[in-house]
């Protein structure tokens, strides 16, 4: 017999919070077990626990003290029943006689008076009958489910048990496992300095907690998972020491010896916010600037995970070595629980060639291609794919083929003031590319000076923007410049997303859209007064 579960209320998980009984239960499990677990460990036990806490509270309520009625037994006048099939509704034995049926046997009848005043009769003493199973909750019941609770609800949950957990000092978590404070193994100054001798010896890492452990020889007769969590816990409350590990793996690295760039963005990726209008933003152009792939743009509602994404260089990536992490490519890099940086596998699509590189979480860029962006001879607009690795921890990197060729591509030029001008030019070009977004930089060190001359300055934004547009429309004989060729264009000397380029192009009545996101300056049109000056 099976008897639908009503042990959790409607709402019961949209309402989960962590109460105190939970954690001493959590706290307990661990000190038994002596192994951290992950915030999804430590939610699966107490989902189990819930479960348990729930059925048994349930079953207290039903019985109150009565005995559960099942055919088989005898009852006597005057003994409390409780009865499942009837919806655990409870009376009193108030009669006992002899029941009569020749086709059942020897068998008795039992008057019942139910709490609400009802009186029926039941049968007893009688070993055949459908009712004599116990009754069972149905465990496959989505509530009772554990898999089916984490499908639906896991990600609430778990944010609401790492937040519970954060809030005390008992706990502590390092690479997204937990575990009470008190067992920890102590971790003295001594070790620490045999670390990062480790380690420098390594060249400052990665090395996993498991090689630092073999080299200190730090003796115990604990938990070995226990004693590498007390060494990661050390680690990471020393500022010597960075954790670049991807999610599920720690790895360690000496911070005076990571590259400045994943410290801090190089200089031509560190943007100072700028204003835009996103109300002026037809369907158009939020298509435009998500198919740009900048990470400095707000990400989409709803974003489309894929194997795979194709991107075009822009000149401060191209000249710092890096890729974006946009809002679809950061899903093919490795991420983390906690650590900012994490030190992982660029393969090379073609040659199979394998180099480090660093994902900067905090900055949303990649670090590390410079080399391999001039090996391969790219160019800015240069299209890159970007693909999921086979193992943990790597990336597919290719640049998209094409057979050498001269060929015109717009080229950036530095005058002898330290302006720059565009001029269409034959260049040997080894690599398929994005022609709005190509752009020759022969004299890279020129372009640099007019980048510093236009901080040094303080140029406005909408000057670099306007002088940029009528540059770029003397390549073109019907004067238009098509927005991406001006973003492209735009970050030769300052960095920006093309949201800020966009509401300009909006806002401005010297800018006139002419279609499929081509845009005219008309000369003459700018404001009045100081406006005028700066615009000239």
């Amino acid at each position: 017999m099976v008897i639908a579960s009503t042990v959790l209320k409607e709402g019961y998980w949209e309402l989960f919070e962590l109460k105190d009984q939970d954690i001493e239960y959590l706290y307990n499990y661990l000190l038994e077990s002596e192994t951290p677990l992950t915030t999804t460990e430590l939610l699966s036990v107490l989902i189990e626990e819930r479960f348990r806490q729930e059925k048994l509270r349930r079953q207290m309520e039903r019985g109150q003290g009565c005995d559960l009625y099942l055919p088989r037994e005898r009852y006597q006048v005057g003994q409390r029943l409780v009865f499942p099939a009837l919806g655990w509704k409870k009376g009193v034995v108030v009669g006992v006689r002899v029941g009569r049926n020749p086709d059942l046997g020897p068998f008795e009848v039992i008057k019942v008076e139910f709490d609400q005043g009802e009186t029926r009769e039941f049968a007893a003493a009688l070993d055949n009958h459908p009712l004599n199973q116990p009754p069972r909750v149905e465990e496959e019941e989505e509530q009772l489910d554990l898999q089916a609770v984490l499908d639906t609800y896991g990600d609430l949950l778990s944010r609401r048990v790492e937040e519970g957990l954060r809030e005390h000092a008992d706990f502590v978590q390092i690479a997204g496992k937990w575990f009470p404070r008190a067992l920890l193994v102590d971790i003295n100054m001594g070790h620490l300095n045999l670390a990062e001798a480790v380690l420098d010896m390594a060249g400052g890492g990665p090395l996993p907690t498991a090689k630092i452990l073999e080299q200190i020889e730090l003796q115990s007769n604990v938990n070995p998972k226990l004693l590498e969590f007390s060494l990661n816990y050390a680690l990471q409350e020393d500022d010597r020491f960075d954790e670049v590990g991807a999610a599920g793996e720690v790895l360690w690295f000496l911070r005076r010896l990571e590259p400045p760039a994943v410290l801090e963005p190089p200089l031509h990726l560190r943007y100072s916010p700028l204003e835009e209008d996103r109300s002026l933003f037809t369907e158009e152009m939020l298509r435009l600037e998500a198919s740009l792939q900048d990470e400095l743009s707000p990400p989409p509602e709803k974003v489309v995970k894929v194997d795979e994404v194709q991107i075009a260089l822009i000149y401060p990536h191209w000249r710092e070595g890096t890729l974006p992490l946009s809002a679809q490519t950061r899903l093919l890099f490795p991420t983390a629980y906690e650590a900012p940086r994490i030190r992982f596998t660029i393969v090379d699509g073609e040659s199979n060639e394998r180099f480090p590189a660093w994902v900067v979480r905090r900055y949303g860029y990649v670090y590390g291609l410079k080399e391999w962006y001039e090996k391969r001879s790219l160019i800015p607009g240069s299209l890159v794919k970007i693909q999921r690795g086979k193992n943990k921890g790597e990336v597919l990197l290719t640049p998209l083929a094409r057979r050498p060729g001269r060929e015109w591509v717009r080229t950036v030029l530095v005058g002898s003031d330290g302006g720059v001008v565009f001029a269409m030019l034959k260049h040997h070009v080894a690599t398929q590319f994005d022609e709005r977004m190509a752009i020759i930089v022969p004299d890279v060190e020129g372009v640099d000076r007019a980048w510093e001359r236009v901080l040094r300055e303080r140029i406005p934004f909408e000057k670099v923007v306007v002088n940029m547009v009528r540059e770029l429309s003397k390549l073109n004989p019907q004067g238009h410049v098509h927005a991406t060729e001006l973003y492209a264009a735009v970050n030769i000397l300052r960095r920006s997303p093309p949201g800020p380029i966009l509401s300009l192009l909006n806002s401005r009545s010297y800018f006139v859209h002419v279609g499929d996101q081509y845009y005219r300056y008309v000369e003459g049109d700018e404001s009045s007064g100081e406006e005028a000056n700066w615009l000239n």
